[in-house]
């Protein structure tokens, strides 16, 4: 029998956009070709082989191995080779899933070869050699013991929008085996259905998995075992990362010193709603690293379905970086990258520049010191988010903004502001 880790259940509260119909006047006309173009480029997943996680039947030879630990608030599903739906569960559930990826002749850095029947081949695409369910946290403990590496690091990977369990388990061993990193690889996976037109749903899910987030975030903090975590999160996932470290820093006075680092790629969120986010994580917050891209067509759709507020991850956000440099931001612009997804919204895992520079972030390295690089060369800056704070600068050169305006942005972003003036309480 498995054995789950029951969590609280949260009511969400909604929230609605304001000036959506202005919005949807403005908008319509490029969101509509960008909506056709989206819905036909996730058609092909459609005919895809899907129930994959069928472990083979015997260990293939010359191909490498990433061996993950998965948690989920996913409901199990009885089909074989699907292990958990697109439906919420009532619990978190804990397997160890190792994934074989094919040598490094037989594929491009940056892809998933994903099986075109079962059972695939292990020469030339991915495939699940073995799972196992984790009933007790003495067996996360012992799973973890044996894939730490020396310096004792952890990174916690959260996927986006419209992914199924098989999904996110494929495109996290290939970040894993392509980054090269060899922290102990954590995959958090909530009840996304998978569907292109679910997206209020998936929305909601990641919602109702917050806390069982927190929960997986203070658990690998408070561990003697572990020394360092790292938080990669993709798209909406990049939602989720940031509520759930808010509420962290809300249960716990403050996020563990653990937590070192903060990797949201093309991040799916309301770049007013981050602002908040960022601030009431409190002074003491981990060092962010923000992937955007002004051509990230899935972000320009999100932010139409969403009342027209622009997306953290498709915003231009080098014009504000030297305000935002002391609050420990950087900001990668994908924008220039060539990528294999047409929407140009998986350019962290399926960009070979962009996938090795990863590979830095999560064993724990900087990402702008010693000569230049790749990062150099594709520009990072330390960045801000162009909150509401940030309007008092919007469109002014980064040389001409004053010292007054520094410190207003500033202290807005650092602190909670409780003092009225001329009528208003700063928020």
């Amino acid at each position: 029998m498995t054995t789950f880790l029951f969590f609280p259940g949260r009511i969400a509260q909604g929230l609605t956009g304001h000036g959506f119909a202005k919005a949807i006047a403005g908008r319509v006309g490029r969101a509509v070709p960008v909506l056709l173009a989206l819905s036909l480029v996730t058609s092909g997943c459609a005919s895809r082989v899907q129930d994959v996680l069928q472990p083979l039947a015997v260990a293939p030879r010359d191909t490498s191995r990433v061996t993950m630990l998965v948690a989920t608030t996913r409901k199990p599903s009885e089909v074989p080779g699907k292990l958990y739906s697109g439906d919420r569960g009532t619990a978190i559930s804990l397997n160890s899933v190792d994934v074989s990826i094919p040598p490094d002749r037989n594929r491009k850095i940056g892809e998933v070869q994903w099986p075109s029947r079962m059972p695939p081949n292990p020469q030339k695409e991915f495939a699940v050699t073995q799972i196992a369910k984790v009933q007790s946290e003495g067996q996360a403990l012992e799973w973890y013991r044996k894939n730490r590496n020396k310096k004792h690091q952890v990174v916690i990977f959260v996927h986006g929008f419209n992914n199924t369990y098989a999904d996110a388990v494929f495109r996290f061993a290939q970040i894993v085996h392509d980054s090269g990193t060899d922290a102990a690889p954590i995959l958090f996976t909530w009840p996304s259905r998978g569907r292109t037109f679910d997206y209020l749903y998936d929305k909601e899910s990641a919602n109702y998995s917050r806390r069982a987030l927190e929960d997986l975030i203070l658990q690998a903090a408070k561990s003697p075992d572990v020394s360092d975590v790292t938080i990669l999160a993709h798209s909406m996932g990049g939602w989720l990362a940031a509520e759930a470290l808010r509420g962290v820093a809300m249960r716990e006075k403050s996020i563990p010193t653990k937590v070192k680092n903060v990797v949201l790629a093309s991040p799916d969120i309301d770049i007013d709603v981050f602002r908040r986010q960022f601030t009431e994580m409190g002074p003491k917050r981990p060092h962010f690293v923000i992937l955007t891209s002004t051509r990230d067509k899935a972000l320009e759709v999100s932010g139409w379905l969403s009342g027209g507020v622009n997306r953290l991850g498709g915003t231009d956000l080098r014009p504000y970086a030297p305000l935002f440099d002391e609050l420990g931001v950087s900001v990668i612009d994908t924008s220039t990258i060539a990528t294999n997804d047409a929407l140009g919204h998986n350019a962290f895992a399926d960009s070979p520049d962009i996938v090795r520079l990863l590979g830095r972030r999560l064993a724990g390295q900087t990402l702008d010191s010693g000569k230049p690089n790749a990062a150099d060369q594709i520009g990072v800056t330390a960045a801000n988010f162009a909150g509401s704070a940030a309007r008092l600068a919007v469109a002014a050169p980064v040389a001409v903004i004053s010292p007054e305006a520094r410190e207003i942005l500033k202290k807005e972003l650092s602190s909670d502001g409780a003092t009225i003036k001329d009528g208003q309480i700063a928020y």
